[in-house]
């Protein structure tokens, strides 16, 4: 979406495919930490320094999508004392701000750190809601006249002499084929780099790195908590609004199919967080996720963060390829830079002159995409209230009102309105129940108003179950677990034995 925008704003008309929907995969699948380079600058320190300069930069532009936290990087009994004194020598030699401030200061800052904590810096670290950012990204580069496609997947691309005469897409829901013509192609899709590419003929070196996190019930810290120490396990808690998110791990796989959390690394995430924040050792947890980081190099063996988490930009020519490009790697701190640079190649190759506004001009605020921010909704809901703007989720107080303005703003899109859709723009089932009672008020809600027929609400209520419970099942136990069950009960007990069939 970052490209998308990037090039809109440089009049260059876009599509941009989605085989699923936005925020569906690594947008909707991260840490939401906004880097200020803290983490890399004794591994990595070129990403460090990128990480900082971007983060200013987002910062300043896009501030509706970030809380300036700031972040402390802490160490505990045990860890390596050189590493800590060496510390501040990485910060100044990656261009990174970092202050050491006493361990009594840094405990009354974050009370929940350990007792053991033996050492703590200040630095500039902040979170970021992802949802929303990819959001806006999009909704300008529409407005600009560029194109979304959401369920469409490139299956192949015609080629003749070394340039790609056209792109075909299968409608994942219709099995429609759609073949689109264009001057430039784009593979922009993150761990399915390789997979695009080789289609094009070409062959990218990809390590797939799988990182699990989990989501507290509640809001642990107010800033960021770091370990002090080389990037490991749980080694950052990021609050976001309202809960916090603990991780994460790093373990190479080979298929990008069915990735999922295990209890396994559930366990060696509570117990290595544990060391930092005690109290996550019992606090309730409400869903876990995992995401896949496409790593581009080569790898010998051993623990692939040694492989850098900066990007590459390839443009195919020594694959033959004139018109095919490859953006892969980086991470979300560095989404814009990435951006700027991919719209950069295909500039210079359409032989487009105007300049990359994203780094000077902000993101616009736009209505439709503000929803995914905590609060947003009971603070419209309670200004309007009106008798008949229900409450659909307690948990998250997302009313019927932010949900039919959601359902128009898919429907500009000329598609039908799905509760999964709903979610990924909201945060509609994101608290403890994870949609319990606000998908089946979601659906009744939808059925009123007209936006979904006859057995529709079946299917839909289907494939939101299923989102939510891929995230659940790892993390089964205490208030989590009794949960479920009522999940399991209402809906069974509501909708009888076709979802039963269906989910289990």
């Amino acid at each position: 979406t970052g490209i998308f925008r990037d090039l809109a704003l440089r009049s260059v008309h876009c599509i941009l495919v989605e085989k699923d929907d936005l925020n569906a995969g690594a947008s909707g699948g991260n840490h939401g930490l906004l880097h200020s380079g803290g983490r890399y600058v004794s591994n990595d320190q070129s990403s460090a320094t990128e990480c900082k300069e971007e983060g200013d930069i987002l910062k300043k532009l896009a501030p509706q999508c970030i809380d300036d936290s700031g972040g402390l990087f802490v160490a505990v009994a045990g860890d390596d004392e050189k590493f800590i004194a060496d510390y501040p020598k990485f910060c100044t030699q990656s261009k990174v701000p970092c202050q050491k401030i006493s361990v009594a200061e840094a405990r009354e800052l974050e009370p929940e750190i350990s007792d053991q904590t033996i050492a703590a810096y200040a630095l500039e670290d902040a979170s970021i809601d992802p949802f929303k950012l990819s959001l806006l990204n999009c909704s300008q580069a529409v407005s600009l006249g560029s194109t979304l496609l959401r369920r469409m997947k490139v299956i192949n691309f015609e080629q003749n002499k070394g340039q790609i005469k056209c792109a075909r897409l299968q409608n994942t829901d219709t099995g429609e084929i759609l073949t689109i013509e264009a001057q430039q192609i784009i593979n922009a899709s993150g761990a399915w780099s390789a997979q695009v590419a080789a289609l094009a003929g070409a062959d990218i070196n990809v390590v797939y790195s799988k990182g699990t996190l989990i989501i507290t019930n509640n809001r642990m810290t107010r800033r960021i908590i770091n370990r002090l120490r080389p990037p490991s396990n749980a080694d950052i808690l990021v609050p976001g609004g309202t809960v916090s998110i603990l991780g994460t791990t790093s373990t190479t796989i080979k298929e990008l199919e069915l990735v999922y959390p295990t209890i396994e690394e559930v366990d060696i995430i509570v117990q290595e967080g544990a060391q930092m924040i005690p109290r996550l050792e019992h606090t309730r947890y409400i869903r876990a996720f995992s995401g896949v980081r496409p790593l581009v190099g080569s790898k010998d063996g051993g623990d692939d963060r040694a492989i850098s988490r900066g990007f590459s930009l390839l443009d195919h020519e020594e694959d033959g390829l004139k018109n095919f490009i490859t953006i892969a790697g980086g991470k979300l701190t560095t989404y814009r830079l990435m951006a700027e640079k991919t719209a950069d190649l295909v500039c210079q190759r359409l032989q487009v002159e105007q300049p990359c506004l994203t780094k000077t001009q902000p993101l616009p605020r736009i209505q439709d995409c503000e929803w995914t921010e905590p609060g947003r909704s009971p603070r419209k809901w309670m200004q309007t209230h009106a008798p008949e703007d229900l409450l659909l989720c307690d948990c998250e107080m997302v009313s019927a009102s932010a949900v039919n303005d959601i359902i128009q703003s898919l429907r500009k899109n000329a598609e039908r309105p799905r509760t999964v859709d709903i979610g990924f723009r909201s945060r509609l089932g994101r608290g403890p129940c994870q949609g319990t009672f606000c998908g089946a008020r979601t659906i009744a809600q939808m059925y009123e108003h007209g936006d979904l027929q006859s057995d529709q609400g079946i299917t839909d209520t289907i494939e939101f179950l299923r989102e939510r419970w891929k995230g659940i099942d790892s993390i089964l136990w205490g208030d989590q677990l009794v949960q479920a069950e009522l999940m399991e009960a209402i809906y069974c007990g509501l909708f009888g034995d076709e979802l039963h069939e269906e989910t289990k």
